[in-house]
């Protein structure tokens, strides 16, 4: 019992420690995750902590449940929209650019570290693939705010690039075991095997979990778990199919989290608290696996493969993947820069051991050693590489705060709080006079810090914090009604997107006329919006293109059209 009582105890102190942590690091510019793993590694046998834990198999079993809850809760936060920019890019990314970051890491790793083929392309395929839990994390912080496309594409490779990375891993283990049973041919059937069973299932299981939630008349707390567990259990049939697990519970996750289901505030609410519960577990017990003792020695080789790494083999990778598709070289490098290592390659890095290799060890060792580099490095310098590159966007929208709501036989709403800027023309407008959306209302207003009654609301002001109930699918109107049609409140803002808005059905030659421009070729009778799409056909908010010696960037879009954009004069 005393055991037992230490080991609870043990684990509330590092949950714990590991919580408090998220409110101090942010402000130091510190990547969380790389927190989680060293208050691991400071607990276990090298340091303070004094614990000696060497259970490869349970840290495998514990990593790999927990990633599976992180994958599902990064599937159901991403939406179907961004598809729109990101999918095909992305998934390049997850393919090609894992087999090429693979082949270039391993061959480097081989030569350096004196190994076979085999076994240096081992190493390349256990930390081949970014990493879900890091790039969820880092890039839904507020230090960090990207265009559509770089954050779609990002997101989207990093939940489906593990099973490229898996495969890779699982095919050289076996080649390793048995050179002389396992072939290309061999290789090519575990790859349809892997993500057609995958694809499949993740598909179904999550279309029968949306039908399930629907319809199941459970108490409002259990249909959290009935999401959770739903996704294990389509992660773990997959995975006895021979499939591709994460793809599986990714793709489930995608198709409950972009569906109307009952009880969908309850279930995205208890997914985020357990996928940051999932993550800190995951960090932790991976950081009591190694002792730093032994990672002293590949000091040198592990930071040369670092960076071959992070300067080289990303970047060639992204830049083959990404031929097909219109990035500007600036989100190219940052995509590039961006390509976080995690949970994944030390829970790759487990396999190893699991399977009875002679150099388990020291492809642990080096997996763990990247892994630190990159979260350091990489890391640190998410936002920072942002500014640097010009790719941070400053926010344009009045929404200042979203929540789901479950209402009694209804789903698909949401209450939403809009602040009105001082230029804004609701301002000195009722709120009964605001021509809302059918299914929206008005339920209070927030002015000074306090909650206004009913009959204090009066003419709406500026600073007015304005919340409302609707459908999530009026949220659009909503946005357009709300944000300012004037010039942009911030000096940010008006140096970003320039010092004037105009509409995107503005006529072309009209403005070429006002600042004395010849109209780019075939423009005649065209719009604005014609004209940028014609030369972006996804455009996304951000987007430039040069007008003479001015210059359009696109602060709105609907669908795959620009409705407003900013003006950048001339600059001395």
């Amino acid at each position: 019992m005393d055991f037992t009582n230490q080991l609870i105890a043990l684990a509330g102190l590092l949950f714990l420690v590991s919580i408090l942590a998220t409110v101090i690091t942010p402000r130091l510019g510190i990547p969380l995750l790389l927190v989680f793993l060293l208050i691991g590694m400071l607990a276990g046998q090298d340091g303070p902590g004094g614990i000696a834990f060497d259970n490869y198999p349970l840290a495998n079993l514990a990593a790999t449940a927990a990633l599976a809850v992180v994958l599902f809760d990064g599937g159901m936060r991403t939406r179907f929209d961004s598809f729109r920019v990101g999918l095909k890019p992305a998934l390049s990314l997850a393919t090609v650019g894992v087999l090429v970051t693979a082949g270039i890491t391993g061959a480097f790793s081989a030569w350096l570290l004196d190994l076979s083929l085999a076994e240096g392309l081992l190493i390349g395929a256990i930390v081949g693939s970014t990493d879900a839990a890091a790039v969820f994390s880092l890039l839904h912080t507020r230090a960090v705010s990207l265009n559509q496309r770089v954050s779609a594409a990002l997101e989207i490779e990093s939940g489906t690039n593990d099973p490229m990375a898996v495969f890779l891993t699982l095919a050289l283990i076996l080649y390793l075991q048995t050179p002389a049973d396992f072939g290309a041919g061999a290789a090519v059937w575990m790859f349809v095997q892997q993500f057609a069973i995958g694809a499949a299932t993740g598909l179904s299981g999550g279309l029968l979990l949306v039908r399930a939630l629907d319809r199941l008349p459970l108490a409002d707390s259990l249909y959290p778990l009935l999401a959770l567990f739903g996704g294990l259990l389509v992660f773990g049939l997959t995975a006895l199919a021979g499939g591709s697990g994460f793809l599986a519970v990714y793709l489930a996750g995608l198709i409950l989290g972009n569906r109307p289901v009952r009880a969908a505030a309850a279930i995205r609410r208890f997914h985020d608290g357990i996928a940051w519960m999932s993550q800190i577990g995951m960090f932790v017990i991976l950081g009591l696996l190694v002792a730093p003792s032994k990672l002293l020695p590949l000091v040198e080789p592990g930071l040369l493969i670092s960076a071959a790494l992070i300067v080289g083999a990303r970047p060639l990778a992204v830049w083959i993947s990404l031929l097909p598709f219109r990035f500007p070289w600036r989100e190219k490098l940052y995509i590039a820069w961006v390509g976080l290592r995690g949970s994944v390659p030390i829970v790759l890095a487990t396999y190893p051991w699991l399977a009875g290799l002679d150099q388990a060890e020291l492809f642990f060792d080096i997996a763990f050693f990247i892994v630190l580099v990159s979260l350091l490095v990489q890391g640190t310098t998410v936002a920072p590489m942002a500014s640097l590159l010009g790719l941070q966007v400053p926010a344009t929208s009045a929404r200042v705060h979203r929540v789901d709501i479950d209402l009694p036989g209804q789903s698909g709403f949401e209450v939403v709080s809009y602040r009105l800027a001082h230029n804004s023309g609701l301002v000195g407008l009722r709120a009964k006079d605001l021509n809302l959306p059918e299914l929206a209302r008005v339920i209070c207003i927030s002015r000074g810090g306090r909650m206004l009654g009913y009959r204090e609301w009066g003419a709406l002001r500026a600073g007015d914090y304005v919340s409302l109930l609707t459908a999530q699918s009026q949220l659009p109107a909503l946005d357009r009604l709300f944000e300012s049609a004037q010039q942009p409140d911030s000096a940010s803002a008006r140096r970003y997107f320039g010092e004037f808005i105009v509409s995107g059905s503005a006529s072309i030659e009209e403005l070429c006329a006002a600042y004395g421009l010849a109209p780019p070729p075939d423009s005649s009778g065209r719009t604005l919006g014609d004209v940028v799409q014609r030369h972006l056909p996804h455009p996304v908010v951000g987007d430039r293109l040069r007008l003479g010696e001015l210059e359009l960037v696109v602060r709105k879009v609907e669908g795959d059209r620009p409705v407003d954009l900013g003006l950048r004069l001339p600059r001395d």
